[in-house]
């Protein structure tokens, strides 16, 4: 007989039913993100509810500050849950640490079904039958305790032993249609009873994700390959928990590929472009991250690269998921978050970029009306040429300060001809006679001055011009910019910049 998982939705109607549930450990993994992602998009494409739970029963490895960013990263991102954490729903509460009494209700169901039975022997022992038996070691448990008489029970009770619960495993295959990678089959004898409650009566993960999973009547369970080898343990549970009457069907599992860092390596926590804050805070924005992350192992077609989030959802199937691992290129990665920043109206991009704005120090606390003023003319040039909003506060800082407090980049300076100051104080000339001192007024006024008059290439003409006004060497656009600063401080910068050499 082989054991299949049930129906694809619940027994009251057809509504798909996901959840996130990770373990409060450690800085948010950009992969644990894509698994949110995938689920998310499944609900929102099919309409159906996306649950956000915590799972944090480990109290050795748990934090509440893990918890904290795992929330705060969800909300950046603008992943939004119908039930869960913060947001409530019929199946409070959303943390295993306070749902502690649901799970020993469990337990006894279980107990009083005759799905689980005591086990006194310990690691050792359980070794040492098997090397007694001739039966391979890694084998594990052999079962031995399922029908136990009362008489060895007492007398391992009387040694003040407590039993471990284990689940008694059927003598059958177990086959499921993994949505991403198709029929999988795992015979019979694959794995012997296994632990549910450890001595002392404290469950385990093995035993209440699964039940989690029942009493929420999630319908699809969509997550990491690397947990592709638990499932037969839990599709075991689940005919369990249904005999029992905990459950009324099983849901359909999808294992998502492990995403991949340098040299073909699971990307670790260790990696940097693993952490989802270290992409924030670098100046990713969500529709960039999302849209790249959404990219490790799915696709919207094979010539398109760059969608929004509207479009992922309209189009996102798991079965379209690829199962191979998925490799995460960080040049790719900030192609597509430029990309995205380019879509962005310039009153948006604004809004984006002056947090980053504050933090470098380029304005200080709530920015003034100039400082406003200038952004805004600013913006538009600006959105074209950034990877990422953290690369804006160097590339327009000059903007925002005076000409005393301008200082001159040693790479730019590097590149200057060696006639740089006849260059400037030839612009300086043509500026000072330039009433309209507007973009296309100043290109004119400089084209004729150094081009045509010193008979200067473009860039030799125009790079130590755009170094004495910016002190670097790339800047957004040179006559927009010295439109900005207008003609007395474009002319100040240029006057000291030929008196300091």
């Amino acid at each position: 007989m082989t054991l299949i998982t049930g129906p694809t939705t619940t027994a009251t109607g057809s509504e798909i039913r996901v959840r996130f549930c990770p373990s409060p450990t450690g800085t948010p993994h950009v992969g644990l993100i894509r698994t949110a992602l995938f689920n998310w998009a499944y609900a929102r494409r099919t309409g159906g509810k996306f649950i956000f739970r915590i799972e944090d029963t480990d109290a050795s490895r748990d934090s509440e500050e893990s918890y904290g960013q795992l929330v705060e990263g969800l909300r950046w991102l603008g992943i939004d849950w119908d039930e869960g954490i913060d947001t409530g729903g019929p199946n409070e509460p959303y943390r295993q640490s306070e749902r502690g009494e649901i799970y020993q209700e469990v337990i006894e169901k279980l107990k009083s079904s005759g799905h689980l039975y005591e086990s006194f022997l310990t690691g050792e022992e359980i070794e040492q039958r098997n090397i007694a038996n001739s039966r391979a070691v890694q084998l594990g448990y052999d079962n031995s305790e399922r029908d136990l008489s009362e008489e060895d029970r007492q007398a391992y009770l009387s040694e003040g032993r407590k039993p471990a619960l284990r689940l008694r495993v059927p003598d059958q295959d177990i086959t499921f249609v993994d949505l991403v990678r198709g029929e999988i089959t795992f015979p019979a004898g694959s794995f012997p009873d296994f632990v549910l409650v450890r001595p002392g009566g404290a469950p385990l993960y093995t035993l209440v994700n699964p039940v989690d999973d029942a009493l929420m009547g999630i319908t699809h369970v969509l997550r990491g390959e690397d947990l592709l080898s638990s499932t037969p343990r839990q599709i075991a549970l689940y005919n369990a928990l249904v005999e029992a009457g905990v459950a009324t069907f099983i849901p359909r599992f999808g294992h998502l590929p492990f995403v991949m860092g340098e040299g073909n390596k699971k990307l670790s926590k260790r990696n940097p472009e693993s952490n989802l804050f270290l992409h924030r805070d670098r100046g990713f924005i969500p529709e960039g991250l999302l849209n790249y992350l959404a990219l490790l192992g799915w696709s919207i077609s094979a010539d398109r690269d760059i969608f929004s989030l509207d479009e992922l959802c309209e189009n996102f199937e798991i079965e379209n998921v690829n199962p191979n691992p998925a490799r995460f290129d960080q040049k790719k990665a900030d192609a597509i978050n430029a990309a995205h920043i380019r879509l962005l109206t310039d009153e948006d991009f604004m809004g984006r970029v002056l947090p980053y704005l504050q933090s470098a120090g380029v304005i200080q606390g709530e920015p003034t009306s100039k400082q406003l003023e200038i952004l805004s003319a600013a913006a538009p040039l600006t959105k074209e040429r950034v990877i990422v909003l953290g690369d804006v506060p160097a590339m327009i800082e000059f903007l925002f300060i005076d000409v005393a407090d301008l200082k001159i980049d040693e790479d730019a300076l590097k590149q200057l001809p060696e006639n740089a100051v006849e260059i400037v104080a030839a612009a300086t000339a043509s500026l000072e006679r330039l009433e309209d001192f507007t973009t296309d007024a100043i290109h004119q006024a400089l084209s004729d001055a150094l081009v045509d008059g010193l008979g200067e290439k473009p860039r030799n003409a125009f790079g130590p011009v755009r170094t004495a006004i910016s002190g670097r060497r790339v800047t957004p656009p040179l006559f927009e910019c010295m439109e900005i600063l207008g003609k007395e401080q474009s002319l100040a910068r240029l006057e000291a910049f030929a008196q300091s050499r």
